[in-house]
């Protein structure tokens, strides 16, 4: 196998792995879960929305055919969560030590990776798209 392909599925394990462990307190409303998103206002709609497009990038991101779509709507996601963490939730949310933030972190820098990975892909569905 070539060290391409085992740093692809890499970083998409890692990314993956991470976001699922998130879908089970946005879907079950945890209370940190239910914390966040009442503090940037957005408590329960876009809690739910943003647990699909976690669920959505996961599934993306193990398919090897749509890996790169995955990496593109990763960083998104979590652009969005780093966004927040720097602006109205601070690194630290209730005590985590920063955990939540590292992760978001780590999981944008993983997203970053796959996309470069797969940069023909992306280049041939723009062409594709915009000729």
């Amino acid at each position: 196998m070539q060290t391409r392909t085992v740093l692809s599925w890499t970083l998409r394990l890692f990314a993956a792995i991470i976001l699922a462990q998130t879908l089970y307190f946005k879907f079950s409303g945890a209370e940190e879960s239910r914390y966040i998103f009442s503090t940037i206002g957005m408590e329960p709609w876009g809690r739910y929305l943003v647990g699909v497009s976690e669920l959505a990038t996961v599934v993306l991101l193990l398919l090897p055919r749509t890996a790169w779509l995955g990496g593109l709507l990763g960083l998104g996601v979590i652009a969005g969560a780093l966004f927040f963490h720097l602006t109205v939730l601070g690194i630290e949310v209730q005590g985590d030590g920063g955990t939540l933030f590292y992760l978001a972190l780590a999981v944008f820098v993983a997203c970053l990776g796959v996309l470069w990975l797969h940069r023909a892909e992306l280049e041939a569905q723009v062409k594709r798209v915009f000729g």
